[in-house]
């Protein structure tokens, strides 16, 4: 069953007219009714095209966190092979909302890093719906320790609406864990390539994102703060979340024209999730290709090109 956002619902009011016609026939064989349900195919394919064209940044947001997206479990399973999680930041705990192990990725040895979500009711609350804890970061930062010592370079796959802001976490010392993580993104010399898969959402996609190479789904989105968090601070008003969207330059082409990602991956007509194994296959082919622009660089020149990277990032935009 297919779950529509709210500006789809033209959309869906199409192909469930469809649906019952072909179920109608299906109850009863003597009726014909493919030539009128073509039809309607049709025209909700170019009502579909029309809705997807041009999208507003608050239209991506709802899409970047469609329920029905792949998550970064399914990416680990159609991508890697060979997965072994690795659980626990040898500290407090294993956070069930930060997936982590060695994989192979086109049979080249790797560490695979994500969040996860969690795709029902269950999994989401033993996931946290993906917002990490502190011992979550310190849980990547020890793989990736054990990447820079085996040489394995590191895959992360972003999806979180932000780090936990619950008073457990803070008091384990969350934003320290958050930083540590990105210094240690830092200062690895392996390859280190990020894909944000649905939403990036303040320091706690950062931690993870501060990579060599930054990809971004089409409809995927990354910023600093929520639409809706950021509507409450600027105009003490969660529901003004399209103007902020607009001000915050979260999408994947703002953040490719600002020198933030370095790639917008193309998705399906509709998104991710209408076609997930082909939105999953086109990350593989992307992150392949970023694996393949890093290989033979030595651990020094790594290190030093994505220092520079970060140093010089907001030039382009500025220049502008």
């Amino acid at each position: 069953m297919t779950n529509y956002l709210d500006f789809e619902r033209p959309l869906a009011e199409i192909e469930g007219k469809a649906e019952e016609l072909r179920a109608m026939a299906r109850q009863n064989e003597e009726m014909d009714i493919e030539a009128e349900a073509a039809a309607l195919d049709r025209k909700a394919a170019d009502l579909l095209k029309d809705l997807y064209k041009n999208l507003t940044p608050w239209r991506k947001c709802q899409v970047a966190r469609h329920a029905d997206r792949p998550h970064c479990k399914d990416y680990i399973e159609a991508l890697f092979t060979e997965y072994t999680p690795l659980a626990g930041d040898r500290n407090f705990a294993d956070d069930h909302a930060v997936m982590g192990g060695l994989a192979r990725f086109n049979d080249q040895p790797v560490i695979v890093l994500g969040q996860e979500k969690g795709h029902d009711t269950k999994s989401r609350i033993e996931r946290n719906f993906g917002m990490a804890r502190p011992e979550g970061y310190r849980k990547a930062v020890r793989l990736m320790e054990m990447a820079e010592k085996f040489g394995l370079p590191v895959i992360t796959l972003v999806d979180t609406s932000g780090a936990y802001p619950g008073k457990g976490a803070e008091e384990r010392g969350q934003s320290e864990a958050i930083a540590r993580s990105t210094e240690k993104c830092l200062q690895i010399g392996v390859p280190v390539i990020s894909v944000i898969i649905g939403e990036g959402g303040s320091g706690g996609a950062v931690a993870f994102a501060t990579a060599d190479r930054l990809a971004m789904l089409e409809h995927s989105v990354y910023s600093v703060i929520s639409p809706e968090g950021c509507a409450s601070i600027l105009w003490k008003d969660s529901g003004k979340m399209r103007e902020a969207a607009e001000a915050l330059r979260l999408t994947a082409q703002d953040l490719k024209k600002l020198g933030v990602a370095d790639r917008v991956i193309d998705e399906p007509l509709g998104g991710a999730h209408r076609d997930r194994e082909a939105a999953m296959q086109a990350v593989g082919d992307a992150i392949g290709k970023m694996l393949g622009e890093l290989s033979g660089k030595s651990a020094k020149k790594l290190v030093s090109d994505r220092r520079k990277k970060f140093l010089d990032m907001g030039s382009k935009g500025l220049a502008a």
